[in-house]
């Protein structure tokens, strides 16, 4: 085990993966020479050379057609797209062609093809770097949908998608790459000393569908990905309730398992995410826990989301869920 950030942690699951297998291969908009911008696909090139990690235009839908084909044809590539934000371009190449093939084949193609994209904000990357569009991706058949939190689970699931057979949206959350946040907005922990940042070196795989329990509780279910796991740990704290923490990891296909079992036992459920409230996926998965626990539930489902607007510049921190509007929604499940 050694201890890593997520950029280090990721860093060393395309590593590992390339060393395995010829396959393998990585490439976006600044990936190569320079390293990635936020540096994740660093000293690769220099060890695997540029046939296998290397630059690409500015262009995002010949990104994903360039990887589509490479998937039809035998290779496993991962194809960066430098934000999130700008996946858009490159949304029918994904929904319309590399999500349908296995189907449309009847099994005799896949498309093995993972997308790494950075998501979130917290940055203070304003309107166009900041967004969280995981929902527009989980409403497409064929797609796995995945989000990791920490350098440990970053490196177990992304290892995950690479190996599977159907394409993966793997979305990174770029406020936590150096640290986790608990609670101000304005301070970093590093990710030292902290026990996800304890990594194996090798091979390591955490499977796609299996969420995480990261606190156990007693009173609420608190359902969060992505930077929002680390305020939600706060915001139970601030709370004073005895909450389950779960850590979905997999949007897409979800542990509904995991999350039935919760909330049947503590008859409570909040659910955070950093993208609009409106059809966000924690709409979808109150109306998965509420056909599947009604009986056992005390109080309403709540979601504390980000709001219905364009991502703000100057206002992030109102906009994004705080430790405050968490443990209030968290205590107000509590009322009889």
């Amino acid at each position: 085990m050694v201890e890593m950030n997520m950029i280090e942690a990721l860093r060393s699951a395309l590593d590992d993966l390339m060393q395995r297998d010829p396959n393998v291969l990585t490439f976006g908009e600044d990936v190569g020479y320079f390293g990635g911008v936020f540096r994740i696909t660093d000293g690769l090139q220099e060890k695997h050379g540029a046939h296998r990690v290397f630059d690409t235009p500015l262009a995002e839908g010949g990104i994903a057609s360039m990887a589509m084909g490479m998937g039809l044809n035998g290779l496993r590539p991962v194809a960066e797209i430098q934000f999130a934000d700008y996946i858009f371009p490159a949304y029918d190449q994904i929904v319309n062609e590399i999500a349908k093939v296995r189907h449309r084949s009847g099994g005799e193609f896949t498309t093995p093809v993972t997308f790494r994209t950075p998501a979130g904000g917290g940055i203070r990357g304003g309107h166009h770097h900041s967004q969280s569009p995981e929902a527009q991706f989980t409403h497409t058949p064929g797609l796995k949908v995945v989000y990791c939190s920490t350098p440990l689970n970053a490196k177990g699931l992304l290892t995950s998608s690479v190996e599977c057979n159907d394409p993966v949206i793997f979305f990174e959350p770029k406020r936590c790459y150096n640290g986790p946040f608990y609670g101000d907005p304005h301070k970093l922990s590093t990710w030292k000393g902290h026990p996800d940042a304890d990594v194996p070196e090798g091979e390591f795989r955490i499977p796609l569908e299996q969420a995480n329990v990261v606190m156990e509780g007693t009173d609420c279910t608190v359902i969060a990905w992505g930077t929002m796991v680390h305020i939600c740990q706060q915001a139970i704290n601030d709370s004073g309730v005895s909450c389950d923490l779960i850590d979905l990891q997999t949007l897409v296909p979800w542990d509904r398992d995991t999350v039935v079992s919760s909330v049947k036992k503590t008859g409570r459920c909040v659910i955070v995410h950093e993208a609009p409230k409106t059809s966000g996926f924690g709409a979808e998965m109150s109306a998965s826990i509420q056909e599947r626990c009604f009986y056992h539930l005390e109080s309403p489902i709540t979601r504390v989301t980000g709001w219905d607007t364009p991502f703000p510049h100057t206002t992030e921190w109102d906009y994004i869920p705080s430790t405050e509007r968490i443990s209030k929604a968290i205590r107000g499940t509590q009322v009889d």
